[in-house]
């Protein structure tokens, strides 16, 4: 298991530390944005496939922003799932 941290982009939240095991996550924690949403979804994810989250999530919107913290959560995901990867 190992943990990731994603510098979000186009969003009140400023990074995402992801922490994986293979392709199950483990833990989410958001540094700013809103933080009952946030706490939220890190709690409605954890122990979930990351697949399955990627494929809700992807291309969330907020507003009128091309993205969301639920949008860059799947990119921190899949970062970490590549970075794991390349670790093992």
């Amino acid at each position: 298991m190992s943990s990731y941290v994603y510098k979000t982009s186009g969003t009140c939240s400023r990074s995402i530390t992801v922490e994986l095991d293979g392709k199950i996550i483990r833990s989410v924690s958001f540094e700013g944005g809103c933080p009952g949403n946030l706490l939220g979804i890190s709690m409605l994810v954890k122990g979930m496939d990351m697949d399955e989250v990627i494929e809700r999530l992807s291309g969330c919107r907020c507003g009128n922003k091309p993205t969301s913290c639920p949008d860059q959560l799947t990119k921190a995901l899949a970062e970490a799932y590549e970075a794991e990867q390349k670790g093992a």
